[in-house]
């Protein structure tokens, strides 16, 4: 293969400009989810009932729209306008069920009280589209516009399109300082100004024939789309690296010309990455194993991104590298990365005490990792700025109105009045819920329905179901909410086996459950693959613990730091953020590791190994982290939305904390194991028992 790459190094240039004109077409044209609540599994009854509702009933996603200073004879025509509104199913509020022919004098007071508040009125806005459908997105925006600064709207659509538009304002910013702040750090650490531009070129065109071939999903998330050219740059940059510092190391052998270094520096770098490469997926490929399939979504795209990062370092940068040689040589200066032979030998002569210090940051910080995973939050709302439309209008209608939630259950549409009348009763009665509105609730038992005029009940029955809003006081993501639920669903299938909750409470219910033991899985599955992917690369038993054991401690001291600085995160950010530290920063262990067992086998004592380990490995781990570490805290300080924001903070800070902890605690590790690793690492056992000490 090197000397196909050395031969052809042209053709590879012309075939990745090439493959950049369907990447970009691809990227155009891949969809992106805003709404996390779509990757709950499809068994999910409230998925199910979700999608009943907009099949059956033609009611997708969901808005509260509060209308400010408006005369009474201005809601009905207000909630008429809205109507109108492109892809607007149907409104509910107390103008619109009077001007459906429901007299007001029959309507209860309960109903007036849901609706109104003071200067303010109330009025439930369905879509004949999903939350996050770009049509609901277009039809929000319209409601909005209506009377500018005097409605406001909530909901998950809302949420969508508050959220969407942040994020496509913030997405070419997060790049453009992620290769900033990266580009600064290999100017100061590496050897020559422009080997970091070649970098940057090559990753890039790999960066986006990922992102283009993303299309064969049909969508990604909004979260894979702001991380993954960020991830992909931060943790294959290692890659051209290593193939820059082979390719100068064989140029620089007496008789060696360009091309004969290249294709060593192919050969060693292909050599050296693949076993490397293979941790990182391996890290990337568990968060598949996630039931909530948001990590599928990521996993399957960082996955792919890692693999054509190994394919750009020996590819497209080595035709880069040749192509302008000439000009790279003159642009060398020294690195300011000092001698690190002082480190290794405090290390070496400090590593009981390291052992000792090693040992007692694990209890206090695994409970800190621990905390950090249970005390997470779930409310999506809460991961945009207040100043936000969506947010401010959450705001309102929860000091205004008391209402922090709507639920929509779905009944049969035959089910007696009577019965239904008896269901609302009963769910009035539940803890935090302040009213119910369907047909029951606001004609009574007493009226038929057949008395009303044609079209009085559309907005809440159709031919198969009836529907019914529940007004909750509770936050969503609570215990109280959590109980709310339970309750309620306890309540209609006692009436209904057939009846469904849906709504973000519910949905959000679900996600809490089934994230709480995806967390577990997706740790167990990434440590054993990366167990296995050492032990084979090494060929030991042993090492796999100890290196695995560095990194987790990195992982423990990581979350750790975030719970006793009293930070809450998402929930998605500890079961990414395990997965992603593991697979992208065991490689400085496996770099350091293979270091050592070749200084054992050439004869040095263990001490000795691991001082030679230590002073050739850190600056390697020291750039590598430094470049991850850079790529991500601009992001974690310029993005505005918490998800994106604590993960990447999450990352940058691993990136520091593994540099520290690798150079740190494992050589004393390793000094400490030795005589068990001679004797279950291949090759090793020739190691006479001199040599062991």
């Amino acid at each position: 293969m090197e000397k196909f790459v050395v031969k052809h190094r042209k053709l590879i240039l012309i075939v990745a400009a090439l493959l950049m004109i369907p990447s970009i077409f691809g990227f155009l044209n891949t969809h992106v989810n805003y709404d996390m609540l779509n990757y709950l599994p499809e068994s999910t009854e409230t998925v199910i009932g979700q999608k009943e509702m907009l099949k059956d009933f033609g009611k997708g996603g969901f808005s509260m729209v509060i209308a400010k200073d408006l005369p009474a004879e201005q809601e009905a025509i207000l909630e008429n306008k809205i109507k109108e509104i492109d892809h607007v199913d149907n409104v509910v509020g107390f103008g619109s069920l009077t001007d459906a022919g429901i007299p007001a004098e029959i309507l209860p007071d309960e109903i007036y009280d849901t609706f109104t508040e003071g200067d303010e009125t109330l009025i439930a806005v369905f879509f004949d589209t999903s939350a996050s459908a770009d049509e609901t997105v277009t039809a929000i925006k319209e409601i909005r516009n209506i009377m500018d600064g005097h409605v406001y709207v909530s909901g998950m659509s809302a949420f969508v399109t508050d959220l969407r538009e942040l994020s496509e304002s913030e997405e070419i910013f997060y790049v453009i300082i992620a290769v900033a702040l990266a580009m600064i750090v290999m100017w100061v650490l590496l050897n020559n100004w422009l080997a970091p531009v070649m970098f940057i070129i090559s990753i890039g065109v790999m960066i986006l024939i990922n992102l283009g071939s993303n299309i064969i999903f049909g969508e990604i998330s909004y979260i894979t789309k702001a991380l993954s050219a960020i991830l992909q740059l931060a943790v294959t940059m290692d890659y051209s690296i290593f193939l820059w510092h082979s390719y100068r190391e064989f140029s620089a052998e007496k008789n060696s010309d360009v091309n004969r270094a290249m294709e060593k520096a192919v050969k060693a770098t292909l050599g050296s990455v693949v076993g490397s490469s293979a941790t990182t997926v391996a890290g990337f490929i568990a968060l598949c194993f996630m039931s909530f399939t948001l990590g599928i979504d990521l996993g399957l795209v960082m996955a792919k991104g890692v693999i054509l990062g190994v394919i750009g370092s020996v590819t497209v940068l080595p035709a880069l590298i040749l192509t302008f040689d000439k000009v790279l040589k003159r642009c060398d200066h020294r690195s300011i990365l000092p001698s690190f032979d002082k480190l290794a030998g405090w290390i070496v002569k400090l590593s009981p005490i390291l052992i000792l210090i090693f040992v007692a940051i694990i209890p206090p910080f695994f409970y800190g990792y621990r905390q950090a995973n249970s005390d997470v939050y779930y409310t999506l709302s809460d991961s945009l700025p207040k100043d936000m439309d969506f947010a401010i209008a959450n705001q309102k209608l929860s000091d205004d109105f008391g209402l922090e939630n709507v639920h929509m259950i779905l009944s049969r549409a035959d089910l007696p009045q009577a019965e239904t009348t008896a269901m609302t009763d009963e769910i009035k009665s539940v803890d935090g819920v302040k009213s119910v509105l369907n047909l029951e609730s606001i004609l009574g038992d007493k009226v038929p329905f057949e008395v009303l005029p044609d079209g009085a009940t559309d907005s809440l029955k159709s031919e198969n179901w009836e529907m019914s809003l529940v007004v909750s006081e509770y936050h969503v993501a609570t215990d109280e909410m959590s109980e709310q639920i339970n309750s309620i669903n306890n309540i209609i299938k006692s009436h209904d086996e057939k009846a469904m909750l849906v709504g973000e409470a519910a949905l959000t219910n679900d996600m809490v459950d089934i994230t709480s033991v995806d967390f577990a899985v997706v740790n167990a599955v990434s440590i054993v693959a990366i167990f296995i992917i050492i032990a084979v690369v090494m060929r030991s038993i042993s090492l796999p613990f100890i290196l695995i054991a560095v990194i987790e401690a990195a992982i423990f001291v990581n979350l750790g730091i975030s719970y006793f600085l009293g930070q809450r995160l998402a929930f998605i950010a500890p079961i990414c953020i395990s997965t992603i530290q593991l697979g992208a920063t065991v490689d400085y262990a496996i770099l350091m590791t293979t270091r050592y067992n070749r200084e054992r086998l050439a004869g040095c004592d263990k001490k000795e190994a691991a001082k030679i380990a230590i002073k050739t490995s850190v600056p390697s781990i020291i750039v590598s982290g430094a470049v991850l570490f850079a790529a991500t805290i601009g992001v974690a300080v310029y993005s505005r939305a918490d998800i994106i924001s604590s993960l990447t903070m999450l990352m940058a800070r691993g990136a520091v904390i593994s540099i520290i902890a690798v150079p740190a605690f494992l050589p004393p590790l390793l000094i400490l194991a030795d005589p068990l690793i001679i004797r279950t690492t291949l090759g090793m056992k020739k190691l006479t028992k001199g040599s062991s000490k």
